[in-house]
């Protein structure tokens, strides 16, 4: 088989269009649409579903590329590196939440940084994380909002549960979850809250879906990295409201306990963004699939 043929239609796949793949590959519109259909004859089956802005893959367009793409990226990149150890690296510009970004992103792209990936970390909120992706500062970058428009696009990458934690003397002082569920809200009114925003942002979601009620009390110690939020509680400084993934490891050691067990705990989706188009590069493809699939242990 063709491997121009199976590139443009990894690149096709990637840009979800015919129009922005053949800018991509400096090809026309009509090169790349009769290069699909070309493919499609030899394999007997359509591998797009035509839309009136852009095409979605079929099912055997999504399993013909998630089974050839790492195979055609490594070929790509042998090629382009002109088999030359001294061809330059790499690089991955990388945006996200400082915490998620520093105990899951950059934990998952570690096989690739062994593989000549070199990666550049940043952080910052979601309106300026979108900013920056547009603009090209950034080559992925991870939110917990999604985008507006077609400039970026984002794939849900992994939801985090919120625990409503404490030092264990509050917990006794609370005198456990059934107390808890029997008051509501109310005995926790009077017990001092650490949060990452004066705004109390973690607190008041969780408050909405389980309490339907609003927090009343301000943050007792207000510090801008949910690291330091688990270090203050942990400490005894007050109560606060935590991903799983952060504070499962304090749970399990009984440095923190979890002062409620909801039946449903709120969730916050992730998503992994990009500039729509930009997949066609291997070394951003790569990563984002890399991505993909390790949040499906998170």
């Amino acid at each position: 088989m063709d491997l121009a043929l199976l590139r443009t239609f990894v690149t096709v796949h990637r840009a979800g269009s015919f129009t922005r793949a053949a800018a991509l590959l400096g090809l026309s519109q009509p090169a790349v649409t009769g290069q699909i259909r070309t493919l499609e004859r030899q394999l007997g089956r359509p591998l797009f579903l035509r839309r009136a802005r852009g095409v979605l893959p079929t099912t055997l367009g999504d399993e013909l590329a998630h089974k050839i793409a790492p195979h055609l990226d490594a070929l790509l990149e042998i090629t382009e590196a002109g088999l030359d150890p001294g061809h330059p690296r790499r690089t991955l510009h990388l945006a996200g939440p400082p915490e998620f970004t520093a105990l899951r992103a950059l934990p998952a792209l570690t096989p690739l940084v062994a593989r000549g990936l070199t990666v550049r970390a940043t952080h910052g909120m979601a309106d300026d994380l979108f900013e920056g992706l547009a603009a090209g500062h950034h080559d992925l970058a991870i939110t917990t909002a999604r985008p507006r428009g077609r400039l970026l696009t984002a794939t849900p990458l992994c939801d985090e549960e919120h625990v409503l934690v404490a030092a264990p003397r509050w917990a006794a002082r609370l005198g456990g979850p059934a107390v808890l569920r029997d008051q509501g809200v109310h005995a926790l009114e009077q017990l001092p809250v650490v949060e990452v925003h004066e705004s109390l942002p973690f607190v008041s979601r969780y408050w909405a879906a389980v309490f339907d009620s609003k927090p009343v009390a301000p943050g007792t110690v207000v510090v801008p990295d949910l690291r330091a939020v688990l270090a203050s509680i942990t400490a005894g400084a007050g109560i606060g409201v935590l991903p799983r993934y952060l504070c499962g490891d304090a749970l399990d050691r009984g440095e923190v306990v979890a002062l409620l067990d909801p039946p449903v705990p709120p969730l916050r989706t992730y998503f992994l963004l990009v500039r729509t188009g930009s997949l066609a590069q291997p070394h951003l493809a790569r990563a984002h699939e890399w991505l993909l699939r390790a949040a499906m242990s998170w």
